[in-house]
C-alpha cells in the first residue's frame, strides 16, 4: 500500500546547522501518527516541513502519491489545525469556516454542505451565527477543527491543538478527536509534547529528539519495550524508576547488581546475549513493582522504606528509599503509608528495562 504520507532523506538546516538530516518516515493511508517529544525535537519543525510552512533543504516530502516538496501550502491536500485557534474576530462561526472556501471560489451550495457537515461532525450547529468572543476555549478550538474539515482533504495535520486549553477541556477534546478520526479515518499527524494525548490518541508514535526518530512504534510498545533510555525516561507519568550497575554471576544465573541493589534478571526477555560484567542501567516503572502483600515471599524481594506517599483517588504513588537511591510505586489506595514504614517489593523482571550503560540502547 502506498503511503499516505512520505518523508525521504529529509533535511533541514538553517546556515550551517542541520536541525534535522536525513530523516525518513511513511504515514498510511488513514493511520493517526502522533510526533512526540520535548520542546526542541524537531517535531513542529517536521510537521512545518509537511505542511509546506517551511522550505526543506534536501529530500522529499510526498503526499497521496505526489512529490510536493516545493509546492505551495494551498495545492498539498492537506487541513491544518494551529496551536492559536487564529479565527477571524469579525466573523461569524459559520463565516469563519467557509472563509476558505469562498476565497478559493468553491460553488456557495458546495460551502453550504460543507460547513453543515462539520458542524454537524463536531457538534457546534447552535455556534454557527455567533462571534469568536461569545466562545469558549474549547467551541474555539472545534471552529479551528472545523475550519480544517471542510477542506476535506486526505491529510490532517494538528499542531499542539489543545495545549491552551484546561485540563478538563483537554480530556473532553482528546476524546472528541479521537472520534473524529474513527468517523472519517482520514490520515492524520498530530505533533504534541503531551504523552497522555500520544498514548491516548495514536496508533503509531514517533518519539523525537535532536531532530531524530529515536523510536516509532505502536504505544504499548513503546510503554513497555522503549528502544533506548531516552524515550524510556520521556514516556511514563510518574518517570521510570532508573538504576546503575552491572550484571554479575549470581545462583547459577545473571543479576543486576547496583545502588545496593542486587535482583535476580532471570524472565527478562533480551534480543541478545547477556554476560557478566556488562555495565547496565536498570529500569522499572513504578506501576510494575510488586508491592507490599503482593512482594512478599517472592524471590529476590528486598524491602524499601517509605519517605513520602502521594494519594491520587484510584491509586497512591509511594517514594521509598531503596538501597543506595530513590524509586517510586504505583499501588492500591486501599492502605495508607506512612514515612518510616518499611514495605517489601520486588522486580518484575518480564516487565522491566534493561539499556547499555554507555549506548543507552535497550538490550
Amino acid at each position: 500500500m502506498e503511503p499516505s504520507v512520505s518523508i525521504r532523506d529529509l533535511r533541514i538546516s538553517y546556515g550551517a546547522l542541520d536541525v534535522m538530516r536525513d530523516l525518513q518516515l511513511d504515514i498510511q493511508p488513514g493511520e493517526f501518527l502522533v510526533l512526540l517529544g520535548p520542546s526542541g525535537c524537531g517535531k513542529s519543525t517536521l510537521l512545518n516541513a509537511i505542511a509546506g510552512l517551511i522550505d526543506v533543504s534536501d529530500g522529499e516530502v510526498w503526499i497521496s502519491g505526489k512529490n510536493v516538496t516545493w509546492a505551495e501550502p494551498k495545492d498539498r491536500g492537506i487541513g491544518m489545525v494551529f496551536q492559536s485557534y487564529a479565527l477571524y474576530p469579525q466573523m461569524s462561526v459559520e463565516r469563519n469556516l467557509s472563509f476558505g472556501l469562498r476565497v478559493s471560489g468553491h460553488p456557495k451550495d458546495d460551502i453550504a454542505k460543507r460547513v453543515a457537515r462539520a458542524a454537524e461532525i463536531l457538534q457546534i450547529e447552535p455556534l454557527l451565527k455567533r462571534k469568536p468572543s461569545h466562545l469558549s476555549g474549547g467551541q474555539r478550538q472545534r471552529v479551528a477543527i472545523g475550519r480544517a474539515l471542510v477542506r476535506d482533504a486526505q491529510v490532517y495535520l494538528f499542531d499542539e491543538p489543545l495545549s491552551n486549553l484546561d485540563a478538563k477541556l483537554r480530556v473532553d477534546l482528546r476524546v472528541e478527536i479521537k472520534r473524529l478520526h474513527q468517523r472519517l479515518e482520514n490520515t492524520m499527524v498530530y505533533v504534541t509534547h503531551d504523552q497522555i494525548e500520544a498514548l491516548t490518541l495514536a496508533d503509531r508514535i514517533a518519539v523525537m529528539q535532536g531532530g531524530a526518530i529515536q523510536q516509532l512504534d505502536d504505544p504499548l510498545t513503546i510503554y513497555n519495550r522503549p528502544k533506548n533510555l531516552f524515550v524510556a525516561g520521556f514516556i511514563g507519568s510518574p518517570a521510570m524508576n532508573f538504576f546503575h550497575g552491572a550484571l554479575v554471576e549470581a545462583g547459577g544465573g545473571l543479576a543486576f547488581k547496583g545502588q545496593g541493589l542486587e535482583v535476580p534478571v532471570d524472565g527478562y526477555e533480551t534480543s541478545g546475549p547477556l554476560a557478566a560484567g556488562q555495565k547496565v542501567i536498570l529500569g522499572v516503572r513504578p506501576e510494575h513493582v510488586p508491592f507490599a502483600e503482593a512482594a512478599a515471599g517472592r524471590p529476590g524481594a528486598v524491602e524499601g522504606r517509605v519517605e513520602l506517599e502521594e494519594p491520587m483517588g484510584a491509586d497512591s504513588l509511594v517514594w521509598l528509599a531503596l538501597g543506595e537511591g530513590q524509586m517510586s510505586v504505583r499501588c492500591s489506595s486501599g492502605k495508607r503509608y506512612h514515612p518510616g514504614d518499611r514495605v517489601p517489593l520486588a522486580f518484575d523482571m518480564t516487565r522491566a528495562s534493561l539499556f547499555d550503560a554507555d549506548g543507552q540502547h535497550r538490550l
